[in-house]
Parts: C-alpha cells; structure tokens; sequence
C-alpha cells in the first residue's frame, strides 16, 4: 500500500494535479453541485434548522455522507449538533452518546444512568433558553434497533407552544425505508417531514461530476476524460460515485504510465475490469 501510495502521488504531481481528484472519502471541498445533491440538501438544512424529522436514503457509494458533512458545515454556531456513527447500540448508549455530543463531549454524572432521558431533555431545554438549536444525525440508520428508534422517536417529541426543540436527520441505506415502512413504526414514520433518496448518476451528471472533480483539483486544467471514456465509464460504474472515484484514481495511474493527460475508453474499461467481480 506504501509504495502505491507514493506512486501515485508522484503521478498526480506529474501530471499537474494540486490534490486528489477522486478520492473515496468524503471532502467537502469536491462536493459536486448536481441537482439532486443540492436539493438533498436544502431540504436538509431546512429539517435542521426548523425542528422537523428528515430521512435521506440511498444505496451504498451515492454520496449520503458527503450531503451530511456538507451540511454540518454549513450550520450556524448556535446549533448543536449530535453526529452519532455507531447506530449500533442500545436506547440507553445513544441517549448517553447524544448527551455527551450536546455537553461538549462531556459524559453525564456518574450514578444518573436511570435518568439520561431527563438529564437530556433538561440539557435541551437549558439550550434552548440560551438560543441554540439541537439536532441529532444518525449515519447508518438502517442499523437502528427497534429500541433505539422508540428513543429518538421521543425525543422528536419535545416542544414547546410554538416550536420544536430537536431535530432529527436519519441517513442510511434503502433498508431503511423499510424499516420506517413497518407497521410498528409508524408513530414514528407519519412525524417525517423530509423524504429524499440520491439516486445514481445520470450519463450528463457523470460527465459533469468528473469535470467537475478535475477542474477543482489541476492546476491548468489541461487534463482530461475522452468523451468515449466517460460514456464508458458511466456504463461500467452505473453512475455510482463512489466506483466512479475508484476508477478515476486507477485511470490516473495509467494515463501516468502512458505519460499522457488524456484518458481513453480503453484505460476506463481496464480500470474497471479490476472492480468488475466486486461490483457483482
């Protein structure tokens, strides 16, 4: 890995790149500005900072966590915002999590386990006197026991005579949805305000999203994907971000190799042959 890791280095530094252009993990920075993405999240933003319960569903590589950051980012200072990544976990464990994430990572007093839901709301409440706004997002969500649905559930219940006093942002996989569609959730289901679903990537957003990622990272912009490579590469990916990035770092590597700045169909078609039985 160390010594893929430096050649490829040296090849973006080659080839005219400042940084990375297709990098799998989620930087803000490249967030492309395609319809969807930006529609996602206003809706988002807007769930966020008006006390409403939102979902944000997608399949795996769509770009779900990207929206997140983005939008974390974005909030005010005087909202606080409980980002949990382990849904994983009993009730009790995420309302002491939550707690912490609202008490500057501070764990509640010891001995008042039997009380984290009034501590909580009591830290709610005294938030709220002060002008802040809470908001919990739950990465993963489609991993959520029954258990720890019934507690945000109840949580997305405290208000006062005008307004809500926490919002809710589940974000997971299409297994989500059929969770919240179960006959059991559906106190919780009618409460949601906000529905959105990223769907994969068109041909015409594909190619954007690839110009896009190399006009943000080249130094000149003289680099580039043959229009026969982005069909291909569209065709080969399904228009799925994630393995869009993947094979744009492997056709980098080759168009390296080849000591050219033009990409052809034929380095995304090999690029993509490595993935082809993991993308099964």
């Amino acid at each position: 890995m160390g010594v893929q890791g430096n050649t490829l280095g040296a090849c973006y530094t080659v080839l005219g790149f400042k940084s990375i252009p297709f990098s799998i993990t989620p930087d803000t920075a490249l967030a492309f500005p395609g319809d969807q993405y930006v529609r996602a999240y206003h809706q988002l933003h807007y769930a966020c900072m008006n006390g409403a319960l939102a979902v944000l569903s997608a399949e795996i590589g769509l770009g779900k966590t990207l929206v997140v950051r983005c939008l974390i980012r974005a909030l005010p200072a005087n909202v606080k915002v409980a980002y949990v990544l382990n849904p994983l976990q009993g009730g009790e464990a995420l309302l002491r999590e939550i707690y912490c994430e609202f008490n500057g990572g501070a764990a509640p007093p010891s001995g008042t386990d039997s009380n984290l839901n009034q501590l909580l709301v009591q830290k709610i409440l005294q938030g709220a006197g002060q002008g802040h706004k809470h908001v919990v997002i739950v990465d993963e969500a489609h991993r959520l026991s029954a258990d720890a649905l019934e507690v945000l559930r109840l949580l997305s219940n405290l208000e006062t005579e005008h307004t809500k006093l926490i919002s809710l942002v589940l974000v997971g996989q299409p297994e989500l949805e059929k969770t919240l569609g179960m006959r059991a959730m559906r106190p919780l289901r009618e409460r949601i305000a906000i529905w959105q679903r990223l769907q994969p990537m068109s041909r015409v957003e594909c190619a954007a999203y690839v110009r896009h990622r190399i006009a943000q990272t080249h130094s000149d912009g003289q680099f580039g994907f043959t229009d026969a490579a982005l069909t291909s590469l569209h065709w080969r990916t399904k228009g799925v971000p994630r393995r869009i990035n993947l094979v744009g770092e492997r056709a980098i590597l080759l168009a390296c190799a080849q000591k050219t700045r033009r990409i052809t169909w034929g380095m995304v078609w090999e690029a993509c042959n490595e993935f082809s039985k993991v993308w099964k």
